[in-house]
């Protein structure tokens, strides 16, 4: 029976053996979800509502021992997995107090004696996830799908297979019903198997363009619905009224965080040339004061990458910039899964830091003469989550918002997932939505009912 290995990307020593599910078992496991779902459809509001508030308990009662799995199989420093538990724990109790309220029937006036939509779960979703977030990412999508009455099956990043058995394992300590949420334990070829049978009635994926392709080609073919939430190479625009001090803080935070492991990082800093020297000095300056070591001391900052292979594309990436002109301030080193943090000025389109998405601790930097060229600059982009833009002037900012080819504009801010904001891109950053009310409705039967 084949087996996959957990490794810890720091250490270098496998964690545990996983057993890969046979067809035989997966076919049990979505057998057991459609029978739930059937059962779990029926349930009040106030009853899931109930089990997703013991979901939070368990999550903060616990959080430093996930934190801990976090931490070991993709490489998270401790102090940002204990937050992403946290946050976790947030989500549930949005969508506890929310979820009744964003899919209540909605009276439409018409002809009709009357006539309103209403909002019915589909049946059982496959949720496809990254290893980068591996509790965010599957509970941003499990708990406003419960709670809109569907179950839920998890196919996880197989190098966080540990994280994927214990999020099983906190449902079923809430009390969740068998069925409601389950792992399958597979291989990236599996996926296309499970799709196409006929149990499954929608797909969520986060992570790569090649993955979410294969996954909307397949579940096209069934005619199934697909959200799509894949890469990003979001640009930090630095005007030259904004806050010198207060945006470099940010822009150090946005790219560095996860070990630059995140789709929303602000990846490509563009910047003001009449500031640009100034920028890069402070940036370069707080980069060099990021502790840097091992993930599981709390005052460590970077990390190590989650896989070896990760960090050798990124020397890639930065080499070919480098041979192409662009110029190291500090980092571009690489040892095994280790990648120093990294920050490359003279950056030109033309260059792979620029125009494909750097997943890893490497910060770009281009100037611009003005913002329309900046708008200009940030658009030259095959992705399209989100954008920063750093200012004094935000009234001068809002007319150029519509201009931006992104699903999120933050002024002054990072780019960052919210349970109350609706999350998700454009162009091959993906479709569909995520999080607040537009992301509890992407996997329901909108039901128009025509009362003459």
């Amino acid at each position: 029976m084949k087996k996959i290995q957990s490794v810890n990307p720091y250490t270098g020593k496998t964690l545990e053996e996983h057993l890969i599910h046979s067809s035989e078992a997966v076919e049990t496991i979505l057998k057991k979800a459609d029978k739930q779902y059937y059962i779990w459809r029926k349930t009040s509001f106030a009853h899931r509502k109930q089990l997703i508030l013991k979901v939070k308990d368990v999550l903060l009662e616990n959080n430093e021992k996930y934190a801990q799995t976090i931490t070991e199989e993709m490489g998270k420093p401790i102090t940002q997995a204990i937050a992403e538990i946290e946050k976790c724990a947030w989500l549930c109790e949005y969508y506890s107090l929310n979820a009744e309220k964003h899919l209540a029937p909605e009276v439409i006036k018409t002809d009709a004696t009357k006539s309103y939509v209403v909002f019915e779960p589909l049946g059982v979703i496959l949720s496809v996830m990254p290893w980068n977030y591996p509790f965010w990412q599957v509970f941003r999508f499990a708990v406003p799908a419960l709670m809109a009455g569907n179950t839920a099956v998890l196919k996880h990043a197989s190098n966080v297979f540990g994280c994927a058995k214990l999020i099983e394992e906190i449902f079923r300590e809430a009390a969740f019903p068998e069925g409601c949420f389950s792992t399958l334990l597979i291989t990236s070829k599996q996926v296309e198997e499970v799709i196409k049978n006929p149990i499954i009635k929608a797909v969520t994926l986060t992570g790569s363009e090649k993955a979410g392709a294969a996954v909307a080609k397949t579940a096209g073919s069934q005619i199934k619905k697909t959200v799509l939430e894949l890469g990003g190479s979001n640009a930090l625009i630095v005007l030259k009224d904004c806050d010198i001090e207060t945006t470099v803080k940010t822009c150090v935070q946005a790219r560095f965080q996860n070990t630059g492991q995140s789709c929303i990082a602000g990846k490509r800093l563009l910047v003001d040339e009449s500031i640009a020297e100034i920028v890069v000095q402070k940036l370069v300056q707080q980069v060099q004061n990021l502790v840097i070591g091992n993930p599981k001391q709390p005052e460590t900052y970077i990390g190590v990458l989650a896989r070896e292979d990760l960090a050798i594309d990124l020397e890639k990436q930065v080499r070919q910039s480098v041979e192409m002109g662009a110029k190291i301030q500090i980092g571009g080193r690489r040892e095994g899964a280790f990648f120093e943090p990294t920050i490359l000025t003279h950056v030109t389109p033309e260059m792979l830091v620029f125009k494909e998405e750097t997943f890893g601790p490497v910060l770009s930097v281009t100037t611009f003469k003005t913002i329309e060229e900046a708008i200009q600059l940030s658009n030259t982009s095959n992705y399209g989550l989100g954008v920063s833009v750093f200012t004094k002037n935000t009234d001068a900012l809002l007319p150029y918002i519509p201009l931006f080819e992104e699903g999120a504009v933050f002024i002054n801010e990072l780019v960052k997932s919210d349970p109350r904001l609706p999350f998700g891109g454009i162009k091959q950053s993906g479709y569909g939505r995520e999080l607040s009310k537009e992301g509890i409705r992407e996997f329901v039967n909108i039901k128009t009912v025509f009362i003459k």
